[in-house]
């Protein structure tokens, strides 16, 4: 690119601009028609979203009571703790998933309302409610027993899935699982019905990973992990590490490392990182072992919830814990100072900022 008398070459702009938090940039567009023109470019946006991806992060939905409005907390390696604000969408929501800077709500008031948002340039979609809600209702509760969140950063298209079982009104459930799959191009739901025979824990549900075009979740008992391919509505059971499976006393996780699946081992003693080196023939490779003895009395209630190659985010009932690799060394990042009705690793999601406009 270019550079002009005076001025730092172009190229060296978009790399610092690159490194700006989502807001600062937004601020930094408004300084010159140059740094506008840059930051605006196919080539900028791809860039920037590629470096976000380095610096994963905690979103936590903290609140004094179900009937209040919670408070978002987001915990950064690198810029440390700050509150977000979900206030631009004039609704008391629960965060349900999170995927690539976009969050997906659902309403509290109002059930069956849903939003796509992306917390950092405040801007959202309202979802149409689905025509398939007046005459099937999710079971047990009326509420979806997965949601999940694809968003695909390189076309800029996002995907929210619900699934569950399902019973006609009136009706005992029949054991298929119907799952609505919405299409942010298209603006428009689909619907597929398939029978499932697998179950699902509440921390389950909230470890989605999106990677290779399918959302990922953990059955109970850490058999395997089921897979949604979104490009052609097809599940797919996908095998873990034999240690992670036979081995008794375990707790598995699942999260993402570097757009590879990876599953998070936890015994009373030790933290092994297992990621996918070959998605398709399911081949895993053991990354690291963790020594957890200094933190032997959180152990039990230690829930791991993104990571980089530098570090790993972990929740625990009050606080949110941060694990250096290289350096070996755990610190506190963020901790409850009231008493939460529910513990942190319940809403806790992985988190990263992006320029993706959902509207």
């Amino acid at each position: 690119m270019n550079s002009r008398d005076g001025f730092l070459p172009d190229e060296v702009i978009i790399q610092v601009l690159a490194r700006l938090p989502v807001k600062s940039l937004f601020r930094a567009k408004t300084v010159c028609k140059l740094w506008y023109k840059l930051s605006s470019d196919k080539y900028f946006v791809q860039l920037y979203n590629e470096v976000a991806t380095k610096n994963s992060m905690v979103l936590v939905e903290v609140s004094d009571s179900p009937e209040l409005k919670s408070s978002l907390i987001c915990a950064d390696n690198l810029r440390g703790v700050s509150e977000l604000s979900l206030d631009f969408l004039k609704d008391r929501v629960k965060v349900r998933a999170s995927c690539n800077g976009l969050l997906c709500c659902s309403s509290i008031p109002d059930k069956g309302v849903y939003y796509v948002c992306n917390p950092m340039t405040r801007e959202f979609r309202l979802l149409p409610r689905s025509r398939e809600r007046p005459v099937t209702r999710f079971y047990p509760d009326g509420e979806a027993t997965l949601v999940g969140l694809g968003c695909n950063l390189s076309v800029q298209k996002f995907n929210v899935v619900l699934a569950g079982y399902h019973r006609t009104f009136g009706h005992r459930p029949d054991g298929t699982f119907i799952c609505m799959v919405f299409d942010s191009d298209t603006n428009k739901w689909r619907k597929f019905v398939s029978f499932q025979d697998d179950r699902f824990t509440l921390m389950n549900r909230n470890q989605v990973v999106f990677v290779h075009g399918s959302l990922h979740w953990l059955t109970s008992g850490c058999s395997y992990i089921l897979s949604l391919d979104l490009n052609c509505d097809v599940w797919r059971k996908i095998s873990l590490p034999d240690e992670v499976i036979y081995r008794a006393g375990n707790r598995a996780h699942l999260v993402e490392l570097d757009g590879c699946l990876s599953v998070i081992q936890i015994s009373e003693a030790w933290m092994k990182i297992w990621a996918m080196k070959d998605y398709e023939s399911e081949q895993w490779h053991l990354e690291d072992r963790v020594s957890l003895r200094c933190i032997r009395g959180m152990v039990p209630g230690i829930f791991p919830i993104s990571q980089t190659r530098e570090y790993v985010f972990l929740a625990t009932y009050k606080q949110v814990l941060v694990y250096q690799r290289k350096s070996r060394v755990w610190k506190e990042m963020y901790s409850v100072k009231n008493s939460s009705p529910l513990p942190l690793w319940f809403s806790a999601h992985a988190f990263r900022t992006s320029i993706f406009l959902c509207n």
